[in-house]
């Protein structure tokens, strides 16, 4: 459908098919289009057209909407978000979870750890009942982030297969959870990429009150957190450009690249060489 018009083959009453079209369909020209609907029949005066036309627009949104929300890379970020979620309530009523059993119990620890052989206990008095089901809970969102984190490694390889090689899969969507999407992601630039996650240190630099952050949540990539402090800013900049253009690879094509990778490490192996020829000077 070219050079019809989006109503052409629809009735007025069709709002689906008319969406269709006009997710479709395109023109390559302008034209009186309420009038050509109202000629072919399509509806019986330009209020009605126009009437259609808001639906089937207003439906078109809707099924973007619908579609981008279910795409592999929105999963990815619900995953991640989700997993962060469960894992920081879990600690947080673990430490509850430790002042309340421990002097219940009169035993000492903490953690999920902790939270687990509690779990295990069988409670004698109605205050012991409900820590013993707050040790539960605490178990049941560890093992629910355990089992999202398992879903994330399996599902981004698949989503940016690129991006999830180089960076590992939990980095990788986290990445793209912070860009909020792989497109997003593949249209930032490296500097931006160096630096997601660490927005509060960014914007206290703006305002004057911090010096700029050398990276965001890249720091937990091994070629960041492994390279000495003064060299990690250059390592933060190679890995940052290399993830920008693995997410570009993954977004416009989803070819598996394994170059990428040779490059990022050939690079790093020129960063970390400076350690070893600082480490000769000296001894020297």
């Amino acid at each position: 459908m070219t050079g019809d018009g989006w109503f052409a083959g629809c009735d007025a009453g069709d709002t689906a098919t008319g969406a269709e079209h006009v997710r479709e369909g395109r023109a390559d020209a302008p034209a009186d289009w309420p009038a050509r609907a109202v000629e072919s029949g399509f509806a019986p005066d330009e209020e009605t057209y126009y009437t259609a036309l808001h639906e089937a627009c207003v439906a078109a949104t809707r099924d973007e909407a619908t579609e981008a929300e279910r795409a592999g890379d929105q999963q990815l970020v619900h995953a991640v978000r989700a997993m962060d979620d469960c894992m920081r309530t879990a600690n947080e009523l673990a430490e509850r979870l430790s002042e309340w059993a421990g002097a219940l119990f009169d035993a000492d620890g903490g953690g999920v750890e902790f939270a687990r052989a509690v779990a295990d206990r069988e409670p004698t008095t109605p205050d012991e009942e409900r820590a013993v089901s707050l040790a539960g809970r605490v178990v049941d969102l560890a093992d629910e982030a355990a089992d999202l984190e398992a879903y994330v490694e399996t599902r981004a390889p698949t989503v940016a297969p690129n991006l999830a090689a180089m960076a590992g899969p939990v980095l990788a969507a986290r990445l793209v959870a912070l860009a909020g999407g792989l497109e997003s992601l593949a249209k930032k630039p490296s500097g931006t990429v160096q630096v997601l996650g660490a927005e509060d240190a960014l914007f206290a630099h703006l305002r004057g009150h911090a010096s700029s952050p050398k990276h965001g949540v890249i720091y937990t990539h091994e070629y960041v957190r492994g390279t000495r402090p003064a060299d990690r800013g250059s390592a933060a900049r190679a890995v940052a450009g290399k993830l920008a253009i693995a997410a570009r690879v993954d977004h416009y094509s989803g070819e598996r690249k394994p170059e990428l990778d040779a490059e990022l490490d050939e690079r790093m192996a020129t960063i970390r060489a400076r350690a070893e020829d600082d480490e000769e000077g000296d001894d020297g």
